[in-house]
């Protein structure tokens, strides 16, 4: 495991900085790494650390949204508002439907198995969208017109959205009996995870401010009650449902709103953070890739991938319609709605694993989408976002 460890982090470095010299994103760079060390290449890695990978995938997920918890002022998004709202549903909402009315046709799938699959790639990435959308907002850039703040709140609300009906997708695929309370939970979800996160960044808030102690110990209360946060989420599932990664951003969003002092302190410490949990995270999503489903996906596949990323597009457009962004603003908010890699990464093997008929062309779907939409996005936004979104700060 220790071999598979310092593969990671000298591996992720090394081609990470060759991608950077090259004027290309790091991120892009640790996901070769990951396909490099995966089984489905050089196969150096240890299969303990392949077990975990998850758990580790979600640590990197929690730091990076804590941080943007810290930066995110309550302020700002009370005043986006709307756009806010609708972006937390309506990219993936049209993004499935794109897949529902071209998918059966291309692929030949069944409007269930489409709607499946349009389920799983209806989820952006916080993984590679926050850590830009936290850079915007220490740089002030966009942050007049709430732009970061804006999409961090929606990628992170859509990943419960689509999971909720992903889940009664596949019950409905395996025979299972689908009720109307399946849906609710996802209002329920994310309003709970709101006020159970208020409630605990009120209570740390007060803890800071009464007991005296270190910035590098208040980091890791945050982290360790963030950790509990997502636990809780699977442990009370079949009882009420609660956002983990909602209640998580919605604690940091309090202490930043009543200790703004201590959250501007703590956000360096985040940042330090992200540096190596960054490697890991995209270094293992990388190990999931399997470039031979690419190559064996033929033209049809990704075709469907555009087409829903376009259906994506309209959704977030319609969204932000009506709001004082200017075109190129728009333009942003769409370019930073395209990355997909950690539901994608979490759930499209799921269906494959139930035994259901389009498992194979779930799980190619999603590395594909990693493959192509993470790097991708990835190097649209690095590109764009200091052209297309005013900087505040000047």
């Amino acid at each position: 495991m220790l071999l598979s460890l310092a593969l990671i982090i000298l591996t992720g470095i090394l081609i990470g900085a060759l991608f950077k010299k090259l004027g290309l994103p790091s991120l892009l760079g640790f996901l070769i790494a990951g396909i490099l060390l995966g089984p489905n290449a050089l196969n150096l890695m240890d299969q303990n650390i392949l077990a975990i990978s998850g758990d580790v995938r979600e640590i990197a997920l929690i730091i990076i949204l804590a941080k943007a918890g810290l930066s995110l002022d309550l302020s700002d998004l009370k005043r986006i508002g709307r756009p806010a709202v609708l972006m937390c549903f309506l990219p993936a909402t049209f993004e499935l439907i794109g897949f529902v009315l071209f998918a059966p046709k291309l692929l030949g799938c069944t409007v269930l198995e489409a709607a499946i699959m349009g389920a799983v790639m209806g989820a952006v990435s916080p993984a590679v969208v926050v850590p830009y959308m936290s850079m915007m907002l220490d740089k002030k850039i966009g942050t007049k017109k709430g732009i970061p703040q804006m999409i961090i709140a929606g990628s992170s609300a859509d990943d419960v959205y689509v999971i909720v009906i992903f889940t009664a997708l596949l019950s409905f695929a395996s025979g299972q009996k689908v009720s109307a309370g399946t849906f609710l939970q996802i209002p329920v979800s994310i309003f709970l995870g709101i006020i159970v996160g208020a409630l605990i960044g009120i209570l740390l808030s007060f803890l800071f401010k009464k007991i005296h102690m270190r910035d590098t110990l208040k980091v890791l209360i945050i982290l360790a009650v963030s950790f509990l946060l997502v636990y809780q989420e699977n442990v009370i599932k079949g009882v009420i449902s609660i956002s983990g990664l909602i209640a998580l951003i919605s604690m940091c969003i309090l202490i930043n709103n009543r200790r703004p002092v201590v959250a501007k302190r703590l956000c360096p410490k985040f940042d330090k953070l992200w540096v190596g949990a960054s490697i890991f995270l995209f270094v293992l999503v990388g190990t999931l890739v399997n470039v031979r489903y690419v190559v064996s996906a033929g033209l049809a596949m990704i075709l469907v991938l555009f087409i829903g990323l376009a259906f994506r597009s309209l959704g977030t457009w319609l969204a932000i319609l009506g709001t004082n962004l200017n075109r190129k603003e728009k333009l942003f908010t769409i370019i930073a709605e395209l990355p997909k890699a950690t539901v994608q990464a979490a759930i499209g093997g799921v269906p494959l694993a139930r035994g259901l008929s389009c498992g194979n062309q779930v799980l190619t779907m999603s590395v594909i989408a990693i493959l192509i939409t993470a790097p991708l996005g990835a190097i649209l936004i690095e590109k764009t976002y200091n052209k297309l979104c005013t900087n505040d700060a000047a």
